[in-house]
């Protein structure tokens, strides 16, 4: 691929990651960047990610290839009129939004059409900020690409080979359709956690016990609860329609259970858990959509002191780097005692080998 100028407004968890991702693959792009805070973009040229700090939106865009507008969704829109004039007639705009209709709706307003390009890299965290920006972020996670009618055919072909670049797995899409399919993969999943979280919050015992023992399936299924609010309430209003859609089969589905409950119907409950256990092993294994795989092991080990600390030495003197590590106290659904969590799957292989080696009983899942 040739060498690209490329332009960031914005550069947060989403932004500073793919201009990370775009460095290694090309230490020749050019990358430059707007943010609000001026301590992102010193950092960022500290670390080698940009080449340029941008005072604001000005002339210095027009030397851009591509512009990403990485800022949260409902801010995004206003972005598209401030970059307009600085807008090459053979540049593409694109932005990062886990909605699209809006901003497309809003591209075709403006009559950008032909300048647009929308795109929903599908990785993030809990966490958010440029501190938490890493250069693999997209790795093996799809990257959805929203063509409007007039995106001309080489540039989205182009910007496919941007994705790949970075070790994403592109997808184009029609933007509605995309934010249907993602009404029911993420904004879906989000309500439900947030939902089950506070219940179990309000119904808990005066000794919050229920708090006290929560682990396995119910960290799981809640895990993304934890994500920001201000962008999910943004979510939720961009994608309402859809939202309220799926939410409302997925109410009737609760409302089926709770039926077959009340009549005893053991049978339907048995295809529940049957049918959507066989649906749940037929999704790829990698960590691709917000249903990640977890690079996990479990280990038993004796309560003695220093028996984590002996485990962590001899992973890193392996140069095995460990992302989580913790007591699992409610094993119910696990084996082994220590959960330990990697950052691919490739080292938690190597860590499973090693610590057999070392006599250790490993549980992989």
């Amino acid at each position: 691929m040739k060498h690209l100028t490329f332009g960031f407004i914005g550069l947060g968890l989403i932004g500073g990651s793919l201009a990370k991702g775009l460095k290694r693959a090309d230490k020749n792009h050019h990358i430059m960047a707007f943010a609000r805070h001026r301590s992102t973009l010193e950092s960022a040229l500290k670390d080698g990610v940009i080449d340029e700090a941008l005072e604001g939106i000005d002339e210095n865009l027009r030397r851009c290839d591509y512009i990403f507008l990485c800022t949260p969704v409902s801010f995004n829109e206003a972005y598209l009129s401030a970059v307009r004039p600085y807008l090459r007639e053979d540049a593409i705009l694109t932005d990062v939004g886990s909605v699209k209709t809006n901003i497309h709706e809003a591209v075709e307003k403006l009559g950008m059409e032909a300048n647009f390009i929308g795109g929903h890299p599908m990785a993030g965290s809990e966490k958010s900020g440029y501190q938490y920006s890493t250069d693999h972020l997209v790795e093996n996670a799809y990257y959805i690409i929203t063509p409007t009618s007039q995106s001309p055919a080489e540039k989205v072909e182009e910007f496919r080979q941007i994705a790949l670049s970075l070790s994403a797995l592109p997808l184009v899409l029609d933007y509605r359709q995309h934010d249907y399919i993602v009404a029911g993969i993420s904004h879906l999943p989000h309500l439900i956690a947030s939902s089950l979280v506070n219940l179990i919050r309000d119904k808990d015992t005066p000794a919050q016990t229920m708090k006290l023992v929560a682990a396995g399936g119910f960290k799981d299924i809640t895990r993304i609860a934890s994500s920001s609010p201000v962008m999910w309430q943004q979510v939720c209003a961009t994608n309402r329609d859809n939202i309220q859609s799926i939410l409302g089969d997925y109410i009737q589905s609760l409302e089926r259970i709770r039926t077959s409950l009340q009549e005893e119907d053991d049978q339907a409950i048995y295809d529940l858990f049957d049918t959507s256990r066989e649906y749940r092993n037929s999704i790829p294994d990698r960590s691709a959509g917000p249903i990640k795989k977890e690079f996990a092991l479990y280990c038993d080990i004796v309560d003695e002191s220093g028996a984590i600390a002996t485990i962590a030495t001899i992973l890193a003197t392996h140069q095995i780097s460990i992302k989580n590590i913790g007591i699992i106290h409610n094993r119910e659904f696990e084996e082994g005692v220590l959960k330990i969590e990697f950052y691919s799957e490739e080292t938690s292989e190597q860590a499973a080998g090693l610590l057999t080696q070392c006599r250790y009983t490993v549980y992989r899942k």
